[in-house]
């Protein structure tokens, strides 16, 4: 389980996002941090009975730097303020669809699939879901993944069906996307729930036929 000193920490570091601050409180970022890894580590476990493509998996494998990249970013504040996580084959640096956990004081929520797969991968997904609409219908309109996730993450995605694709394809809103994601929002009580895991581990259950056709898409 998650301990609330963890939101707590994010939610001073968001008054708070200076070099100075987080020098002086970094034990306080330690125990969080490590707070975290403890959850990730569970999580992976408990996955792992369902999925055994990320059995091994450790959580440096999975967790994001809290530090920024800020050189070419008109937003110069140094440290992210939240916590997250990508629990897939081969880890957060892998290109594969995969389990995305994200521990924020004012949005905590469960993902999963594929953000943003490079060209290649992304025409790969878009012919699989084109020539087998059939599979790919009925994994995003299946009673509990509708229930848990809503359906898919429109985001950022094309007007028109891409080229080389019919316009008037029956899969053509799918096939627009630019990312394939589902998430599933959470209120602080719950990730700070004793039996998050659990919980976590059940609800990214119903995405997981999602990623595996996405990952046999793109051959990972």
């Amino acid at each position: 389980m998650l301990h609330k000193s963890t939101i707590d920490f994010l939610r001073k570091l968001k008054k708070n996002n200076n070099r100075d601050w987080f020098n002086k409180n970094k034990k306080l970022y330690e125990d969080a941090k490590y707070d975290f890894e403890v959850f990730v580590f569970e999580l992976i476990q408990k996955i792992s009975e369902y999925d055994e493509s990320i059995s091994g998996l450790e959580p440096k494998d999975c967790l994001f730097r809290i530090y920024k990249d800020v050189r070419f970013s008109k937003d110069k504040l140094p440290y992210k303020t939240n916590l997250g996580a990508s629990i897939n084959k081969g880890g957060r640096k892998a290109p594969s669809a995969g389990y995305y956990v994200h521990i924020d004081p004012e949005e905590c929520f469960l993902a999963s699939g594929l953000y943003m797969p490079m060209p290649d991968k992304l025409l790969e997904v878009r012919t699989r879901i084109a020539d087998d609409y059939g599979s790919f219908r009925k994994i995003v309109e299946n009673k509990d993944f509708k229930k848990n996730f809503g359906g898919l993450w429109r985001g950022d995605s094309l007007k028109t069906a891409p080229k080389g694709f019919e316009k008037d394809h029956p899969a053509a809103e799918y096939l627009k996307l630019k990312s394939f994601i589902a998430d599933h929002a959470v209120n602080e009580k719950r990730a700070l729930s004793k039996n998050y895991t659990d919980y976590a581990a059940r609800i990214l259950k119903a995405v997981k036929p999602l990623n595996d056709f996405l990952n046999k898409a793109m051959g990972a």
